[in-house]
């Protein structure tokens, strides 16, 4: 069961991950620049690094640079053990979309391996967010 708290959390998140995203839509001035693949896979990196170490997400949004972080697993308690980024990345307009296998102990203590993948840009700010697909 999730708690009211929780998917309060969640529904912020998946609003602000949609707003952050959407900056660069449109065209124009306002658009984001292309992804910096380098940049996004140091980015994603650092992300999985910190969950790995215990830290909460939101301990990035204050780190230099900043990362703006959205991870259901993360968010809901999932401690991550081990991580695996299986390939360089698919370019999807401003963003770059990189496979990962996660090693995660569940807050009842499962053990949990799947295969997702993390939407990731490098502007106008660095995002690192789990692909909902």
């Amino acid at each position: 069961m999730i708690s009211a708290g929780f998917a309060r959390a969640v529904a912020v998140a998946a609003i602000s991950a949609s707003a952050i995203l959407c900056q660069g839509c449109g065209g124009g001035p306002g658009r984001a620049a292309p992804v910096d693949s380098p940049r996004a896979r140091e980015a994603l990196r650092t992300a999985l690094e910190s969950w790995k170490k215990g830290e909460p997400p939101a301990t990035l949004k204050s780190a230099s640079p900043s990362i703006v972080v959205q991870d259901l697993d993360w968010m809901g308690g999932s401690k991550l053990v081990d991580y695996e980024i299986t390939g360089e990345g698919k370019f999807d307009d401003a963003n770059l979309r990189i496979p990962v296998k996660l090693t995660l102990k569940s807050p009842a203590g499962k053990d949990v391996k799947k295969g997702v993948s993390y939407v990731v840009g490098t502007d106008p700010v660095l995002t690192v967010f789990r692909d909902f697909n």
